[in-house]
């Protein structure tokens, strides 16, 4: 009775079944073909018709060939993620019929199925401008993503190419770096998901994730993040003055109040750093998930993993000048397992000694390798001295090799590895000597002599000249402290050849002084953008401001003679904190003549007075 009484569901049609109008079609009578493309072009169509039409699709793939493109066209644009359960199901099995008996329909099913990879746009009027983006209020987007990747699945499970078609779409539908937050998130988020079920796309879409983010880090330099983050900071100060004692706030409020300041303080001020943090995170959110299977390490997929890390990071981050927080990525991956940091400096290191590589990626392999060794905090003691005995020995026989020959000057252009690997040295040296030298000092004074500091700070080769101040200031004051070397003759020697340069312009004659001749940088100086350094900040070796009693420490030499006991009495307090105080550290420009608060966390350009 209930089914007698309900009244039939309304199915309107026009010209019969979907056969006899292509068949129509091919005899030259157009009129029914021009009514069902204008049905399922209306956006008002209700589900039981698209329904019926996809169900007879589905059995009449044959008939879609490349002449029918412009109806496939048509049916690939329908709207039919927020359709029923039963429509979507049921474009998802007329997706597979279509491209396993028409191949020729792949790209454009592919192409479809990447739109759908960002959320929806809305169209925002201001001032009688249109302006398109991102609807952030879908709340079926989750869910509309995962029946995008079944349909993706679905086209690669019955076309085995599909891969190499993907990935030229992939790149193609890339956003550009000024849409909204959200869209970078959702389409950088869907790549890497299409990684899970496409493993031979992984590297490819790596290497595209990271070369976006690579292009991002570089619009954006550390002192424009800085700038702009002190700017929003004082105009926040100058609202919470203005409006303080104006409203007495309902307990409740203050606490939605905290949340929304608590939210706004994790935004960037810098828009271009807002999207790269967001995106950075992501990508580490990403690392973490490949690498570990239910809370455990998996070696297996870890070490899957580094291999294509390494690989985007020698193609994109190697020789790229400068970036200041992609390149962490591969810090990261290695803090998950020692011998994966091992690997890292191996890797670093053959590519710093090879003669065949060009100069400036052997300046930059000895860049990195300094800056890892400083400030990863979970490299131990003994592989940083297993790396420093590499590093000194190779300098030693470049001295041997170049010191009576007749390069044997000083010379960026001719000797910059050999620069590069000194500063890695001294760098290493300032961020870990109380290390090397706790615990026992005589037998870590008796190590740091065996390096023979004196023979490279004297080579005629003069690498205190290039050095970074910076650096060559705090590695003269530690290393006299400890009696291994004594560098303020020759700095003073080097000062005092060193001549300005004067250039003219329209403003003038301007002075300048090279202060760094290498054009060396810190890979891993301090990460500033606010998200993703909570993951890195628990494994980073922050730089202890010296105070005042060490500044006037550093100025005592070592009493030579002095007993064990008395030494180790004398180190106490000494060793690194690993949650120290920040400071100020050299930084990648004019390191000698920034100002402490614009270079946050490294060692300071710290100048310690010549000894009289």
């Amino acid at each position: 009775d209930e089914f007698i009484s309900s009244p039939p569901r309304k199915t309107v049609r026009f010209g019969g079944t979907l056969s006899e109008i292509l068949l129509k079609y091919e005899k030259g009578d157009t009129t029914d073909f021009e009514l069902l493309k204008h049905q399922l072009s209306d956006p008002d169509i209700k589900d039981a018709q698209l329904l019926n039409w996809l169900h007879e699709f589905r059995a009449s793939v044959t008939y879609l060939t490349k002449e029918l493109e412009q109806l496939v066209n048509i049916l690939l644009k329908l709207p039919w993620l927020r359709r029923s359960r039963e429509v979507v199901e049921e474009y998802l099995g007329f997706l597979g019929n279509l491209v396993s008996a028409q191949t020729v329909h792949l790209r454009p099913c592919l192409r479809m199925i990447v739109s759908q990879f960002v959320p929806p746009r809305i169209t925002v009027r201001e001032d009688d401008v249109d302006i398109s983006d991102s609807d952030d209020d879908d709340e079926n987007i989750s869910e509309n993503f995962n029946t995008c990747h079944r349909a993706l699945q679905t086209v690669a499970r019955y076309v085995p190419s599909t891969p190499q078609f993907l990935m030229p779409i992939l790149v193609e539908f890339f956003p550009f770096i000024n849409k909204s937050e959200r869209t970078l998130e959702c389409y950088v988020h869907n790549l890497l998901r299409v990684t899970v079920y496409l493993p031979t796309l992984r590297l490819q879409i790596l290497e595209l994730i990271i070369e976006k983010l690579l292009k991002l880090d570089v619009s954006t330099p550390q002192q424009d993040i800085e700038d702009a983050e002190e700017t929003a900071n004082n105009c926040a100060n100058e609202e919470k003055s203005t409006e303080e004692g104006l409203f007495d706030m309902e307990e409740d409020e203050d606490r939605k109040g905290d949340k929304v300041v608590s939210a706004s303080i994790e935004r960037m001020a810098h828009p271009l750093a807002e999207r790269l943090d967001i995106l950075m995170t992501i990508l580490f959110s990403y690392i973490k998930d490949v690498c570990h299977v239910d809370g455990k390490l998996d070696i297996s997929n870890t070490k899957d993993l580094y291999r294509d890390l390494v690989s985007v990071f020698d193609k994109l981050i190697l020789p790229t000048h400068a970036s200041c927080h992609v390149q962490y990525f591969m810090f990261y991956i290695c803090s998950f397992k020692l011998g994966l940091a091992e690997a890292f400096l191996d890797h670093l290191w053959k590519k710093l000694q090879d003669p065949n590589n060009p100069s400036v990626i052997r300046q930059t392999a000895g860049s990195y390798i300094g800056s890892f060794l400083a400030r990863a905090k979970f490299i131990p003691i003994i592989t940083v001295k297993a790396c420093l005995d590499l590093l000194v020995n190779w300098l030693h026989k470049y001295i041997d090799n170049q010191d009576t020959g007749a390069n044997a000057y000083c010379d960026v252009a001719l000797h910059g590895p050999f620069y590069s690997t000194c500063q890695a040295v001294f760098y290493t040296l300032i961020f870990r000597h109380k290390q090397l030298l706790d615990g026992n000092l005589r037998k870590g004074l008796s190590y740091l002599q065996s390096l023979n500091f004196e023979r490279i700070v004297m080579c005629q080769l003069n690498p205190l000249k290039i050095c970074i101040p910076s650096v060559v200031n705090l590695f003269a004051a530690i290393t006299r402290k400890y009696q291994l070397v004594f560098c303020y003759t020759i700095i003073e020697r080097n000062n005092r050849q060193f001549i300005p340069v004067v250039r003219s312009g329209t403003g003038g004659d301007l002075v300048q002084t090279c202060t760094n001749p290498l054009d060396s940088f810190f890979p891993f100086d301090p990460y500033i953008l606010k998200r993703s350094k909570k993951t890195i900040d628990p494994m980073y070796q922050f730089w202890e401001e010296l105070s005042a009693e060490d500044l006037e420490d550093l100025k005592k030499p070592i009493k030579k003679g002095s007993s064990e006991d008395e030494d180790d009495d004398f180190l106490k307090g000494e060793t690194p904190q690993n949650d120290g105080v920040v400071g100020i550290a050299p930084n990648s420009y004019e390191s000698n003549t920034r100002s402490p608060v614009s270079s946050i966390g490294s060692p300071a350009d710290c100048y310690v007075p010549y000894p009289l």
